[in-house]
């Protein structure tokens, strides 16, 4: 790195498809949207945004392929503001409930917990493994005993009925009687009044518990609706205020869709997806003996437009179909991009994300095939609402009369199942009956006390780390996590399959097509490219001296007889 240059002063613009239509810009797009509702779903979710975006200020944000980084990071924001608004108010009614409840309340604190450590040890998934299953069912059963034990004690107490000796031995069942004797001994006297005001607090609980469920579900309805999402200048999350936010999310929105990637060494495609059968490889440049001219030079540069023209013919529909196609396609995004190692940078703020400092680092890698600094034809598909995303990373260098094709095909997961429900989640509670209604939070009802507190201490911590961890005079470091990755699902439906099989290989078929076209023109020979380009997406088995033997397919196996031609063509150019 040898130049830095001041950040803008305005975020860069979304980019607009090259096919002529319209295009929705990143952060009004599905997978924002769906990545944003995440936030109000998933507590770890939401914490893992708010840790990479908003506490380690020092790390660069990840590219951000068809959504907003930093919208999602306002949402994570409002959502836990609001979060800690109900675990203050939860909270706030234990405390001011358990001594005017005589502390009666702790009857039932020792059920709650247990109910809430059965849902830790069953843990996130919907169907866990038995070591989990078993203790957990064990945990819950015995905090449901307890709890129905402990709400008939609260009610009879309530009416008078129980005296001190049988809450003595009712509280002995789970502490020590080194803790309850003398606490029954100072003269405590637990009164019918007592108890009403125990069954209040938790019933004001129950109501906090309903209220906070209910105010997500709107929000879901409401500024993440679909029909109101594409309107940024009303969002909510937009407008807060904090100058550490609109700090940040400035910065995240200069640095996530520019064409300069500063990247960590351990990961430098962080944001793009899973590596989908990246593969390299080498040829000699060779002069064609057919030709009677001698070959023309051939540079990176113009393999590179080459192959940028071809691709962009994947935009045209035919001309049977007209208008009527919608294939993903036609909004190919095609570009290129420079990867800077972030090592060595002193600030963050002097990150050369300028256009005129892209556009020299960009003259000046196409040619050199650095290690550090890398330059790649970017081409990229966002197919079912920008939720399944294909990004194919080209690099092209000749030296030594080689010629080196390196393809890099990344593609991003669909959001994860509870994010693409949240529309389902919020319908169905919104229009819930208000018994049930009622039953959900009755039923989360003992846990609530556990949440608060858990959400009540990561927050202090984060607060903490932000004060006194120093990130904000750290030295620049790449991004560690990407929060679409983050938000990602573990695998694709058939057809996103089907859909992703075909965007690489239309696309790794005009690639080759491309460097094929400008070695024939220049007068070398291509059938030694033929034979060793392999689409490895499709199991392809190469064999290298083949003679012009070329595979394609699932488990082939390529053999040769001496005396076959080279070509079907015999021209010699494979």
């Amino acid at each position: 790195m040898t130049q830095t240059f001041q950040l803008p002063q305005q975020p860069r613009p979304p980019r607009a498809t090259t096919s002529g239509e319209p295009g929705v810009p990143p952060g009004a797009s599905e997978a924002t949207r769906l990545l944003c509702a995440g936030t109000y779903l998933d507590a770890g979710y939401r914490d893992a945004v708010i840790e990479e975006l908003y506490v380690r200020e020092e790390r660069l944000a990840a590219p951000s392929l068809g959504y907003d980084a930093a919208r999602v990071l306002a949402h994570a924001l409002r959502a836990r503001r609001l979060e800690l608004g109900w675990a203050a108010a939860v909270l706030g009614l234990w405390a001011v409930g358990f001594p005017l409840s005589d502390y009666l309340l702790a009857v039932v604190l020792f059920p709650f917990l247990l109910l809430a450590v059965a849902v830790w040890i069953r843990g996130p998934q919907e169907r866990p493994a038995w070591y989990r299953r078993t203790p957990a069912w064990w945990v819950r059963w015995w905090g449901r005993s307890f709890l129905v034990y402990a709400a008939v004690t609260m009610a009879r107490a309530a009416s008078g009925s129980v005296d001190q000796r049988e809450l003595l031995d009712f509280f002995s069942l789970f502490l020590p009687d080194a803790l309850v004797a003398p606490f029954f001994e100072s003269g405590v006297r637990i009164q019918p009044i007592n108890a009403w005001v125990a069954l209040l607090v938790l019933l004001l609980v129950a109501v906090c518990v309903a209220l906070q469920r209910g105010r997500f579900a709107r929000a879901l309805t409401h500024e993440l609706h679909p029909a109101r999402f594409g309107d940024m200048a009303a969002d909510p999350a937009e407008l807060a205020e904090g100058r550490r936010f609109q700090r940040l999310r400035q910065r995240v929105r200069v640095e996530q869709h520019s064409p300069l990637v500063m990247y960590h060494a351990a990961h430098p495609f962080c944001g793009a997806g899973q590596a989908y059968d990246t593969w390299s490889l080498a040829v000699e440049l060779r002069p064609d003996p057919e030709r009677r001219e001698p070959p023309l030079p051939i540079n990176n540069r113009v393999i590179l437009d080459r192959i940028h023209e071809l691709l962009a013919r994947l935009r045209l529909p035919s001309a049977q179909a007209g208008g009527a196609v919608r294939d993903r396609l036609r909004n190919l995004e095609i570009d290129e991009c420079v990867f800077l190692p972030v090592a060595g940078l002193p600030r963050r703020d002097l990150a050369p994300y300028h256009q005129d400092a892209f556009a020299v680092h960009s003259a000046e890698s196409v040619e050199e095939g650095g290690e550090t600094r890398r330059h790649f034809l970017r081409a990229r598909v966002g197919g079912w609402e920008e939720e399944v995303v294909t990004t194919v990373f080209v690099r092209v260098h000749t030296q030594g009369g080689m010629l080196m094709l390196e393809i890099a095909p990344h593609v991003l997961l669909p959001v994860r199942a509870d994010f693409e429900n949240a529309d389902r989640i919020a319908h169905q509670h919104l229009h819930n009956s208000p018994l049930g209604k009622a039953v959900w939070a009755l039923a989360r009802t003992p846990r609530s006390v556990a949440l608060a507190a858990v959400t009540m201490g990561r927050a202090a911590a984060l607060t903490w780390r932000i004060l006194t961890a120093g990130y904000g005079a750290a030295m620049p470091d790449g991004p560690a996590r990407s929060v679409r990755e983050l938000g990602s699902g573990e695998s694709a439906s058939l057809f996103q399959n089907m859909d992703v099989n075909r965007y690489l290989k239309s696309i790794q078929d005009r690639v080759a097509q491309g460097v094929r076209q400008v070695l024939k023109d220049s007068g070398y020979r291509t059938d030694e490219f033929a034979q060793k380009i392999v689409n490895v997406s499709g199991g392809s088995t190469l064999i290298e001296n083949a003679q012009g033997a070329f595979a394609l397919g699932d488990n082939n196996v390529v053999t040769n007889t001496p005396g076959t031609p080279s070509g079907a063509g015999g021209d010699g150019n494979g």
